[in-house]
């Protein structure tokens, strides 16, 4: 059955960092309790359908290292935690984005990745894994760095809700990564996120709020943008202003938590054939029809990772890839 008119919740936490796996499970227990807090505060209006976490919510880098998340943090999916979130997911009849954790995969030994996964009644949907790491700080892969890596990048799932497409916090500044999202169909664009102050949700630089509208209305997509609320003494040593956000296809403002750290739930109506009306019958303000995609040479240029990586990931590696690409710009 499609649910084309319901209500999406964007959940913001505010929750200490696991410093090892069994850590982890605290942290689900209260974002299993606040998946039910969502669907219950929504029950007398429109339905919730699409419940979003932020990134990190699961679990945080807190090592400096590779190794270190490998041997403390670092879990296989599925897991116990996707498992909890299915069990959610099917009861109540909705879509998990999940919060993002520390993936390690047999397939490619000695990283690790930063992931969320879409769940739905039937299980798990698709799998996310960041694109672009918030470099040089964090040291997990980038999928598309990696040698015949075959995975898509950007999936897209076709669902009862719509078409929904993930990225996560620092992937959201690169239009490119969002375009290829609804470039793939995407009509919900959903961003799990953990945007940390000064670049927060407030002025003079208030990134979150210009990004999640951007990205909206030249997607011509809503956006479910679950932020990170965690306060100081939580994730040191930045604090983090939460300001979840829903935000409609022309970029308008939905609903917004108000920014400050701690958990929060925000609701607001998403209406998928509202969205496709518009891009079925749209002429003028039609971003992705009017695209000149051979317009830009830029794109055909090696950027930062041409030839892949060496592993393991360091800080150090990271910033000398970033200086050499300087330079090759600076030349250009």
């Amino acid at each position: 059955m499609s649910h084309l008119r319901y209500a999406a919740a964007a959940c913001q936490t505010d929750l200490p960092n696991p410093k090892t796996r069994a850590e982890m499970r605290a942290n689900t227990d209260r974002i299993v309790e606040l998946i039910d807090a969502a669907v219950v505060g929504s029950q007398p209006f429109l339905p919730v359908r699409l419940v979003v976490f932020p990134e990190f919510a699961h679990a945080a880098p807190v090592y400096a290292t590779v190794e270190a998340l490998l041997a403390q943090l670092a879990v296989e999916i599925p897991n116990e935690h996707t498992d909890r979130l299915h069990e959610r997911a099917r009861r109540h009849g909705i879509y998990i984005q999940s919060g993002t954790m520390i993936e390690q995969d047999r397939r490619w030994p000695g990283v690790v990745f930063n992931t969320t996964c879409l769940i739905g009644p039937d299980g798990i949907l698709s799998r996310y894994r960041k694109v672009n790491p918030w470099i040089p700080f964090e040291v997990h892969a980038s999928p598309h760095d990696l040698p015949g890596y075959d995975q898509p990048l950007f999936p897209v799932v076709d669902t009862p809700i719509g078409r929904l497409g993930c990225a996560i916090c620092y992937d959201w500044l690169f239009p490119e990564a969002i375009r290829q999202l609804a470039a793939n169909g995407a009509e919900v664009l959903i961003r799990v996120s953990a945007y940390m102050d000064p670049w927060g949700a407030t002025e003079p630089m208030n990134w979150w709020t210009l990004i999640n509208r951007t990205r909206a209305l030249e997607n011509m997509a809503y956006v479910v943008a679950a932020n990170q609320g965690a306060s100081l003494g939580h994730y040191p040593p930045y604090s983090w202003p939460g300001g979840s956000q829903l935000v409609d296809f022309e970029g308008r403002l939905l609903a917004e938590a108000s920014p400050g750290p701690g958990e929060r739930i925000v609701v607001a109506p998403i209406d998928i054939s509202a969205v496709r009306h518009e891009r079925q019958t749209r002429i003028g303000h039609h971003m992705l029809a009017h695209l000149r995609n051979g317009a830009y040479p830029v794109y055909g240029q090696d950027g930062l990772a041409p030839a892949g990586i060496e592993a393991p990931i360091t800080y150090d590696r990271t910033v000398a890839r970033i200086e050499a690409r300087k330079r090759s710009l600076a030349r250009s």
